[in-house]
């Protein structure tokens, strides 16, 4: 998977060439400075391969013209623009380094003190908070590591499509027939979208009949809903207040979402079939997923993320990689409260919640340590974010020590002893 730590670059050598890049979707801002101040002025070039290889030759021009011995390229992290430059610089003899953007915002007022961003002025900001030692080294996920993050990042986009097609549907549902929603809650739910397939206006409801109505309600939820659920659907077909006049083009594009749905879902489907192929070729795939509560989906986002924990010397690597990492603002006699930084990927942080929420049900490996949290006057939501941050030590501890999870290891560590 190759070296994937973000790790903080310090101060530059004197022999090297710094070269800050600031990206944008058809043409990028170059720059370069060398140590003894020489520096090659903002230049403009293409998101292609010819303007790569003009980047490049002005680089090479720039340290050997200097007789440096190294080349530093760092960058402003901004999506996808900046995958095509990195894809082309991979295997070069270089150093990759990107700064945070609210660090160039912060910074770009000094200069000239005045707030604004032109293509000229902001790879030298860049280039300034590299040599201040505030640039982090940059991931680039390979092999196994690198499919995990493309699949993973389908399957978020995938599932925030459907969140908006399904939005989109109780909305229009609502038009048409507002007490729907008021007796089968979910409009998420297999028997909601068979009912609006097949019986989307009131009219077909009353039409099916109480009987067959029930019959049907207890098939598609397997026996979870029936006769009761069934007359209150009717009653509320036969006195809905829904609108009659222009339902056509309603109905017609409530059946285009649900077939759009249930694309999207094949869709995701196929993907999880893809992450749990991949993440068998990771050794220690299995020692996470031994934690109980923590599936696939889970720990495929995570190593994608991620690239290889076991890059990562300390734990606090890891947290600062994730945003975890806790920060307070005191001053005096005022005693800040303690924050995430939010800093790191944000998808990590969204995989370690979920997988929170897991644990600390009723019986979770994480249930007992929730409550005391909660006992100690933490608020639910940071009661959550603890445990997801012990997850996070958890998991890397197991990978660390190549072992599976063992709950209330110390417990039965105590048992284990006692025997001997």
């Amino acid at each position: 998977m190759g070296n994937s730590s973000t790790k903080r670059v310090r101060r530059l050598s004197t022999k090297a060439l710094l070269v800050a890049v600031d990206m944008g979707m058809n043409s990028h801002s170059g720059y370069c400075r060398c140590p003894n101040g020489m520096e090659v002025k903002p230049f403009i070039f293409c998101n292609n391969r010819k303007g790569f290889e003009e980047f490049w030759d002005r680089v090479r021009w720039a340290k050997d013209t200097n007789n440096l011995e190294e080349v530093v390229i760092g960058f402003e992290s901004t999506g996808p623009y900046a995958e095509p430059l990195l894809n082309y610089l991979r295997g070069r003899s270089i150093t990759l380094v990107q700064v945070n953007p609210l660090h160039t915002k912060r910074l770009k007022e000094l200069q000239g003190n005045s707030p604004g961003k032109t293509d000229y002025k902001d790879p030298k900001v860049i280039a300034d908070i590299i040599e201040l030692g505030h640039a982090l080294s940059v991931i680039i996920p390979e092999g196994v590591a690198a499919e995990l993050r493309r699949l993973t990042a389908a399957r978020e986009r995938s599932m925030q499509r459907r969140t908006a097609l399904l939005n989109q549907l109780q909305s229009l549902v609502f038009i048409i027939f507002p007490e729907f929603m008021q007796i089968l809650k979910n409009i998420r739910s297999k028997t909601s979208r068979y009912l609006l397939r097949h019986w989307p206006k009131p009219e077909d409801i009353i039409a099916e009949g109480r009987d067959d109505l029930a019959r049907t309600l207890k098939d598609v939820s397997r026996g979870n809903l029936g006769k009761g659920k069934a007359e209150a659907l009717y009653k509320a077909a036969q006195e809905t207040v829904g609108v009659k006049e222009g339902r056509r083009g309603i109905i017609i594009e409530i059946t285009e979402i649900l077939s759009a749905v249930e694309a999207i879902e094949r869709f995701i489907a196929r993907l999880e079939e893809e992450m749990e192929r991949y993440i068998k070729e990771i050794p220690y795939s299995q020692r996470i997923l031994s934690i109980k509560g923590i599936g696939t989906i889970t720990v495929a986002g995570l190593i994608g993320e991620v690239g290889d924990f076991r890059q990562f010397r300390t734990i606090s690597e890891v947290m600062k990689h994730a945003g975890l990492d806790l920060y307070e603002i005191s001053s005096g006699k005022h005693k800040g409260k303690r924050r995430i930084s939010k800093r790191g990927r944000h998808h990590i942080r969204k995989l370690m919640y979920f997988a929170a929420i897991n644990t600390v049900r009723r019986g979770g490996i994480m249930y007992e340590y929730y409550q005391s949290c909660l006992q100690r006057g933490m608020l639910r939501m940071k009661a959550l974010i603890a445990v997801a941050r012990k997850l996070l030590r958890i998991i890397f501890a197991v990978v660390r020590d190549d072992r599976e999870f063992v709950s209330k290891y110390w417990e039965v560590q105590h048992v284990v002893r006692e025997a001997a």
